[in-house]
């Protein structure tokens, strides 16, 4: 069965809640935290980082929001990632906005189980004057078997659209990090605006990792790295279709296949068209069907197809998952992309499903 809560319904004095994280804490509470908008849906409008806590599994959650990150930014405070690290710590990642092309990304750690948290260190840092829009989803910190903790971000150079990807990373617990020799570039000879995009990082069996982006190529492309991130190979596509949308992937720890979550590219929903001014090609669509499928080879390919959300005019994105048993926890975006008034849209939806929902399919 799987059951769906619409935990944080937009309204006019907070019209947009979204891009989630989750952590399960030693005393069985669950925390999400998410970006808790109030100056409009856009993700140039004025949010923080709120939290909402749940004692049962996630089946339900408190009432009242409650400020984890305050809005420190000119513009914003946005897409947290929760991480449990090694030392037992809580580690929290968030994106800063001074301006509409101007973001940094910070973290912060929690020693008492998130009650208190340490002060801010900066992770992104420019090599050039135009670097000064750095973007990590939420979810998206992880640590390699080696100790190292990585934070798969996007690079868009000021003024341009067009991303690259790199990985910053620290070897000492958080408190300095630096930036990959690899900075990843699109194969398809800028022939669209997005490049790469959002990308996400975990380990593979044998300590190799596997970063996924996102892309207008109508599939997710995949780049390894030997070397716990330092280097990573030249972009390449693979069996996850996807329209220009985040996915999500995580390791099942009862089956140790992985997890994706993602939207299904759907000939129906895409429409591809060029920019006369630029030649780009930009993507339109909705973000439908969202889709749980499992991989028992690291990523080659993907089975058990479970469809989450096939709303046609449904905009399914930005998920979080969290394993709670044979259970499957997800928070993610769940928005209606027709007849809504523009000024207020962006629910958080948490669904949860048991893994015998994916085993059981063929």
């Amino acid at each position: 069965m799987i059951i769906k809560n619409d935990l944080l319904p937009p309204s006019a004095a907070n019209p947009r809640n979204s891009e989630g994280t989750t952590i399960k804490l030693k005393s069985g509470e669950i925390l999400l935290a998410y970006c808790h908008f109030t100056g409009g849906p856009r993700d140039d409008a004025t949010s923080h980082i709120a939290l909402r806590k749940s004692i049962d599994g996630g089946k339900t959650w408190t009432e009242k929001d409650e400020v984890l990150i305050p809005n420190e930014g000119k513009v914003n405070t946005m897409c947290p990632s929760f991480l449990r690290l090694y030392s037992g710590e809580i580690m929290l990642a968030y994106l800063v906005r001074d301006r509409a092309d101007e973001t940094n990304i910070y973290v912060r750690k929690s020693s008492d189980e998130g009650k208190t948290w340490s002060p801010k260190t900066a992770v992104t840092s420019p090599l050039s004057p135009d670097e000064k829009y750095f973007i990590i989803n939420n979810e998206r910190l992880m640590q390699s078997s080696n100790k190292r903790i990585l934070a798969p971000v996007a690079i868009h150079p000021k003024g341009k659209e067009r991303g690259k990807v790199c990985v910053f990373f620290s070897d000492d617990g958080g408190d300095s990090w630096k930036r990959s020799k690899s900075i990843l570039e699109s194969p398809d000879a800028e022939e669209t605006v997005a490049g790469l995009q959002e990308p996400g990082v975990i380990e593979l069996k044998g300590g190799k990792l596997l970063m996924w982006m996102r892309t207008m190529l109508g599939c997710q492309l995949y780049s390894y790295s030997t070397d716990f991130g330092d280097t990573w190979s030249a972009p390449e596509p693979s069996f996850l279709m996807t329209p220009c949308s985040p996915a999500s992937i995580a390791r099942i720890p009862s089956t140790g296949d992985l997890l994706a979550v993602y939207n299904e590219f759907s000939a129906q929903y895409m429409n591809i068209r060029k920019d006369p001014k630029n030649n780009h090609l930009h993507w339109i669509g909705e973000r439908t069907p969202l889709i749980a499928a499992i991989s028992k080879n690291e990523g080659k390919t993907w089975q058990n197809r479970l469809v989450l959300e096939d709303d046609p005019e449904g905009w399914f994105c930005y998920t979080s998952i969290l394993f709670e048993g044979e259970n499957v926890l997800l928070s993610y975006a769940a928005e209606k992309q027709r007849n809504q008034p523009k000024s207020v849209w962006g629910n958080m939806r948490v669904t949860l499903f048991g893994l015998q929902e994916l085993y059981s399919k063929k």
